[in-house]
């Protein structure tokens, strides 16, 4: 399968309209049906159901979905970190970490400290992203290392090594009167009244969704907290951000937090294994 035969059928398969995903690829409808067609016939499968009216995936098109993402992000990937190390030798950026804004702060300013004080460390790019963010750029290439969250985060296909496990806590205004108790159970973080929990961003996960306010990075959770529009369920460490106006309850019922350094399995990057090294004996 070549690399634009890929893209043609995952624009397809996602947008489930020939229409629609010709005009997302930039190109005429025919020669996209005639590619879709061309892939099947060489796969010997078909691939999507096709009606006058609508579009779905087969079983096996739901197999080439997924692998398909995969190997396109995989190419994307290989030409980011290729151009990276090309920088690097004229001053570049010698690392891409990517971590969720407003996590681990403490955590990541030691490992940034252990490992500046490695023999021959390179300078390392920090890339602060939304919630649930790191994963996917990790695996496109554009960063090359990350801290990942179990169970929130996905760490299948990494390599990964464990940096601390915590518990969680609810964290809602300082006037509330839940602020007061010594520990809430998770039903009871998760029926607070008036303080609903936040819908995450991105597909389905560990996360709790709750039915409140759609969020989209850590300071705008704060905001919301602080003006009384949520809660939510946060790894401990959070109580080094809190303002004054925030408290934190913990939540002995929740899932342990562990967060992780991850890099992809095929890395044969010297850096990347001194930060990693570092990483774990700080």
């Amino acid at each position: 399968m070549e690399t634009r035969e890929l893209r043609y059928f995952v624009a397809v398969a996602e947008e489930l309209h020939f229409g629609r995903a010709a005009q997302r690829l930039g190109i005429a409808q025919p020669p996209l049906s005639r590619a879709i067609g061309q892939l099947e016939r060489r796969l010997g499968v078909a691939l999507l159901a096709r009606t006058s009216r609508s579009v779905s995936l087969t079983e096996a098109g739901s197999v080439l979905l997924a692998e398909g993402r995969a190997a396109l992000d995989a190419v994307e990937a290989a030409g980011r970190r290729t151009r990276r190390a090309a920088l690097a030798g004229t001053g570049g950026p010698g690392l891409v970490l990517v971590t969720k804004a407003g996590a681990s702060p403490e955590l990541l300013a030691e490992l940034l400290d252990a490992y500046a004080a490695e023999p021959g460390a390179v300078a390392v790019d920090v890339l602060l992203c939304g919630i649930g963010e790191q994963e996917r750029l990790l695996r496109d290439g554009r960063a090359d290392v990350a801290l990942l969250h179990r169970p929130f985060d996905s760490t299948t296909g990494f390599d990964t090594e464990e940096l601390r496990t915590e518990g969680q806590v609810v964290v809602l205004p300082a006037g509330h009167p839940a602020a007061s108790r010594a520990e809430l159970r998770m039903a009871e973080a998760a029926a607070l009244p008036g303080l609903p929990l936040p819908v995450w961003p991105g597909p389905g996960g560990a996360y709790p969704d709750g039915p409140g306010p759609r969020v989209r990075d850590h300071a705008q959770l704060l905001q919301l907290i602080a003006l009384g529009r949520a809660a939510a369920v946060l790894p401990e460490s959070c109580r080094t951000q809190l303002s004054r106006d925030l408290a934190a309850v913990p939540v002995p019922d929740a899932p342990a937090v562990t967060t992780v350094i991850a890099w992809p399995p095929h890395s044969r990057s010297l850096a990347l294994a001194g930060l990693v090294r570092a990483a774990t004996r700080r």
